[in-house]
C-alpha cells in the first residue's frame, strides 16, 4: 500500500470516528474556543448532519447525471444534433447563476427547507457532466465505431455496448467534478433550512466559535478528497477497462 493510499484510509478513519464520537476529540477543539464555549458542535448529531449533507448531494448529482447524460446522447444522435446550441444553453443556467440568487428564486415558489438546494445542487452540475459526456461520445475512435457499423449493430446498440462503455471514463470525470462542486455549494443551503454542514459553519460564525467554523469545514474538505479520490480511482479502473475493449474492438 502506498503513502497516499495510507493517508487517505488514515483521514478516513480518523472522519469516521470523530462522526461517532466526537468528543473524543474535544481536547483539540478546545484549542479554538474561549470564555467557556463548548468545543464539539451541540445543536445536533454531526453523523446525522454529514449523513443527510451527503444525501443531498447524492440526489442532486444523479439528477443531474440523468438529465445532462440524457441530453448529450439526443445531441449526438443525427436526429437531435440541431438541439445542441440550445441544450448547450440549458446546461449552462447553473453556471450563469449563482446558487445563492437560485436558492433566492426557488423559496418562493419550493418553501424553505431541501428543495431549494436540490434545485441549486441540480443546476450547478449540470455543465460539467453535460460537456463531459459530449467529449466522450463525440471523441470515440473511429476504428471502433466502424467496426460496430461492420458487424450489423444498430445506432441503439453501439450506443449501450461500445460509446457509452468507451466514454464512461470521461462521463465519470464530469460526475467526480460536479460531485466535488456540490460537497462544498450545499453547505449554503443551511441558509434556506436545508440540514446540511453548513448549519455548524454557520452556528460557529454566529457564535464566533471557531471551533464549530473548523468541524464543518474540515467534514466538508475531508469528505470531498475522500470522494475526489475513490472516483478518480474508479475512473482509472475504467480507463483499463475500456482500453481493452476498444483494442479488442479493433
Amino acid at each position: 500500500m502506498t503513502t497516499g493510499n495510507l493517508l487517505r484510509l488514515l483521514a478516513f478513519l480518523v472522519l469516521g470516528l470523530f462522526l461517532a464520537s466526537p468528543e473524543l476529540f474535544s481536547g483539540f477543539f478546545s484549542l479554538f474556543t474561549k470564555n467557556s464555549q463548548p468545543a464539539i458542535y451541540n445543536q445536533g448529531s454531526l453523523l446525522d448532519i454529514t449523513l443527510n449533507h451527503l444525501a443531498i448531494v447524492a440526489a442532486a448529482t444523479a439528477a443531474s447525471t440523468i438529465i445532462a447524460v440524457g441530453l448529450a446522447i439526443i445531441v449526438t444522435r443525427p436526429f437531435g444534433a440541431e438541439f445542441l446550441p440550445l441544450s448547450r444553453s440549458l446546461a449552462n443556467v447553473g453556471q450563469t447563476f449563482p446558487p445563492v440568487a437560485v436558492l433566492a428564486l426557488a423559496v418562493p415558489m419550493l418553501g424553505f427547507g431541501t428543495a431549494p438546494t436540490l434545485v441549486a445542487l441540480f443546476l450547478y452540475g449540470l455543465l460539467p457532466i453535460f460537456e463531459n459526456t459530449l467529449t466522450g461520445l463525440t471523441n470515440l475512435p473511429p476504428a471502433v465505431t466502424d467496426a460496430a457499423k461492420g458487424m450489423g449493430m444498430t445506432g441503439w446498440q453501439r450506443l449501450l455496448k461500445i460509446e457509452l462503455p468507451l466514454a464512461l471514463p470521461v462521463i465519470l470525470a464530469g460526475i467526480r467534478l460536479s460531485v466535488v462542486i456540490s460537497l462544498a455549494t450545499a453547505t449554503i443551503g443551511s441558509t434556506v433550512a436545508a440540514r446540511t454542514l453548513g448549519e455548524v459553519i454557520i452556528a460557529g460564525l454566529l457564535s464566533s466559535n471557531t471551533s464549530f467554523v473548523l468541524q464543518g469545514g474540515l467534514i466538508v474538505g475531508v469528505l470531498a478528497v475522500l470522494i475526489y479520490d475513490g472516483l478518480s480511482a474508479l475512473e482509472r479502473f475504467l480507463m483499463a477497462r475500456t482500453g481493452q475493449l476498444g483494442r479488442a474492438a479493433a
